[in-house]
């Protein structure tokens, strides 16, 4: 497949990446950023997204998977890179000798990464994880003396370091929790005690997107935003993405394959869920649930599709109608549309030039934000553009997208 024919376009504005970045460093002055790009940057695509961040203001970058990890150093990005999510046979040869630091959430991973970089005759740089109550990954507090005694033998045997010690948040989306403060004190104890073993001074790291932008006191030395990176609110029952300055980095347009007229009582999509009160005419946009488009947002009487604008002669919205489907989505573009075949839709993006926005789209299918750029299919091109550069503008009503 040729990106140039694939009629539809995620484009990345990697000005808004930098200008989000450079929020959250402001917002968090005095801790350092690790800009979070797992899951290819959100869906954003991992190492233009990194690239940004680390222009605007990121120090560290942080991935779920070694395998994005690694991806980063062959891209030639050096910065220091935290991986944290991996089974039994992770590479970590290869993770110790790329520079690039390991979380540790057991005995069994401290194990296996000591005995990885003594093989290498290399030392391994490694970040504590507690569990301090998410009940996820991480050491349990009845875990804690075996593992603290452990590691201190480890530091005796050597090739180990010990950089930081971290720990995720249960209650970060939810803005003076109390959980929270007893999270912070319990990562704090445990620093101590390592400390304390002759660790010396660790780089405390709990604070995701939300506590970044409104709990102060979680932010210790490090903070790691990933979805507030993109422009995506943490918290939409708190604040949305324009009331806390942020920019969304990602706006998903398509072409319309087909336009036509249709008479009252023309059923839609499988399944007939939208019929058609009055002659109307319709639009096919050629994405769909392969795409990554939920099938959730299926537009029907009960149930309004997600929102959509549509740009035609003269920029208005429209919705969805009837199921999505896999290839392909129906919009009912009212008795009067003008628009044909090629002319351009937006399904999600940027607010402030009047489009919906990803969490539109989840309040539409009952999910978060997250989920709605990050489970954008890879066929779906990933256009970059820059809208801090004089050439940064694209013009989304043109059809030539080579």
């Amino acid at each position: 497949m040729t990106d140039h024919y694939y009629p539809a376009r995620a484009v990345v504005d990697l000005g808004a990446i930098r200008h989000n970045t450079e929020l959250l460093a402001r917002t968090a002055a005095g801790s350092a950023v690790m800009s979070v790009v797992k899951a290819d940057a959100y869906g954003h695509g991992l190492v233009p997204v990194a690239r940004a961040a680390l222009s605007g203001g990121a120090t560290w970058l942080g991935v779920a998977q070694s395998s994005e990890a690694l991806a980063l150093r062959a891209a030639g990005i050096g910065a220091p890179v935290l991986t944290w999510l991996y089974g039994p046979d992770a590479p970590f040869e290869e993770l110790i000798a790329s520079n690039i630091d390991v979380s540790v959430a057991s005995l069994d991973a401290l194990a296996r990464v000591q005995r990885a970089a003594l093989g290498l005759g290399l030392t391994a740089r490694i970040h504590v994880k507690v569990d301090t109550g998410l009940g996820r990954n991480g050491v349990t507090a009845g875990q804690w003396e075996d593992f603290a005694e452990s590691l201190q033998y480890a530091l005796t045997v050597g090739s180990i370091e010990v950089v930081g010690i971290w720990s995720h948040l249960a209650f970060g989306d939810e803005p003076g929790n109390p959980f929270t403060q007893v999270q912070i004190a319990a990562l704090n104890r445990a620093s101590s005690d390592l400390e304390g073993r002759g660790t010396g001074p660790l780089l405390r790291h709990i604070a995701a997107s939300g506590a970044t932008l409104l709990e102060p006191a979680a932010r210790l030395d490090l903070v790691r935003p990933g979805i507030a990176t993109y422009g995506l609110t943490p918290f939409p029952q708190v604040a949305d993405s324009e009331k806390l300055g942020l920019r969304p980095a990602m706006r998903v347009v398509a072409e319309l394959a087909t336009v036509k007229p249709v008479d009252a009582g023309q059923g839609v999509s499988y399944g007939h869920h939208y019929v058609t009160q009055a002659p109307t005419v319709l639009g096919v946009v050629p994405l769909g649930y392969a795409d990554g488009v939920p099938r959730h947002v299926s537009g029907n009487p009960d149930h309004p599709g997600a929102p959509v604008r549509i740009l035609g002669a003269a920029a208005r919205p429209g919705r969805i109608a009837g199921r999505v489907c896999m290839d392909q989505v129906v919009v009912d573009l009212g008795p009067d549309a003008s628009e044909r075949a090629g002319d351009k839709v937006v399904l999600f993006g940027d607010p402030a030039m009047g489009e919906p926005t990803a969490q539109h789209w989840a309040d539409c299918a009952g999910t978060i934000n997250y989920e709605i750029t990050t489970r954008l299919g890879p066929r779906v091109p990933r256009q970059y553009v820059d809208s801090a550069r004089a050439d940064g503008d694209v013009d989304l009503t043109q059809t030539d997208w080579s």
